[in-house]
């Protein structure tokens, strides 16, 4: 600043003011180059490429498929002349029941349950699944939701596997999830004998804390870490399924489930519109279509053959 001493002193001020501006937009200019060159700290990649431990769960009622696939299976049922109308006007009460009462009475679950083994027992594991690829094609294959089908695709593309796990019949979840190119699926084991069903569940449906116990097995068989699993649902009944793996998400999440995962900070998708996210309870259909729908749920199988 010596040589600027001849200059007056307003001159040798805005003088100074713009050196002062050229060093400072030097500055910054050669800062924003080196921020340019410098590598981007941005959340890990997941799925994770080629990690082997690595799985994904996905539930499937309002997670993949819009609606119930048991309602689905269950008018593809009835169109097929499988049950007799005091089946269906038996169980479709006692589905109202539940839908109405909004909880899961002992009881008449248990009642629901023989009601709907009684309907199977004595038809062939075969027959029920020839009739399950049938249905996916005219009831189930536009019901996709294309959202957490990407999701899943991208677990595949990453080397993971992709399971559905389901209180739906395994004969179902199977269809399905071969038609997705899953892995495979986990569901509700019913009890075969020489390919007949005997109209008795092996334990219980696999529903809530039955399917975090059905994860946790299935990942010791296959030697996953858990922590750096995902898994996809829509029900707060499935919480104790989202709470074993690293990477829960909520799609399509019910009230309570979106509230937990809000306080947990879990990641949330939601593919439906407003108005439909918006609607609970009894599905679309009406009359008998409705009723044979209800009595879907009660095919809650799966085979041990012996």
């Amino acid at each position: 600043m010596a040589a600027l001493g001849w200059l007056t002193p307003r001159r040798r001020s805005a003088t100074a003011r713009s050196v002062l501006a050229g060093e400072a937009a030097a500055e910054a200019a050669r800062k924003s180059v080196q921020k340019a060159r410098e590598p981007e700290t941005a959340e890990p990649e997941f799925p994770v490429l080629g990690d082997d431990r690595a799985a994904a769960f996905f539930d499937l009622d309002n997670t993949v498929m819009q609606g119930a696939a048991l309602f689905h299976f269950g008018r593809g049922l009835y169109k097929r002349k499988f049950f007799e109308t005091r089946d269906l006007v038996k169980f479709a009460w006692q589905q109202a029941w539940f839908r109405l009462a909004g909880v899961e009475d002992p009881e008449h679950m248990q009642d629901a349950r023989d009601s709907a083994l009684s309907i199977v027992k004595g038809h062939r594991v075969a027959e029920l699944e020839t009739i399950g690829e049938e249905i996916y094609d005219e009831y189930m294959a536009g019901r996709i939701w294309p959202g957490t089908r990407a999701l899943a695709q991208a677990h595949l593309d990453a080397g993971q596997k992709v399971w559905l796990v389901t209180a739906a019949p395994v004969e179902i979840a199977q269809v399905i999830a071969r038609r997705l190119g899953l892995t495979g699926a986990l569901g509700t084991v019913a009890e075969s004998v020489d390919g007949v069903y005997t109209g008795r569940l092996v334990g219980e449906p696999l529903h809530g804390p039955a399917k975090a116990e059905a994860v946790r097995a299935l990942a010791a068989a296959e030697g996953l870490d858990l922590a750096r699993c995902a898994a996809y649902s829509d029900s707060h009944n499935d919480i104790p399924m989202l709470s074993l793996v690293g990477h829960p998400y909520a799609i399509n999440p019910d009230a309570k489930l979106r509230k937990h995962a809000r306080d947990k900070d879990w990641r949330l998708r939601d593919y439906r519109t407003g108005r439909k996210a918006a609607k609970v309870g009894i599905p679309a259909a009406a009359g008998v279509g409705a009723v044979a729908g209800g009595t879907a749920a009660a095919i809650a199988l799966t085979r041990r053959r012996r």
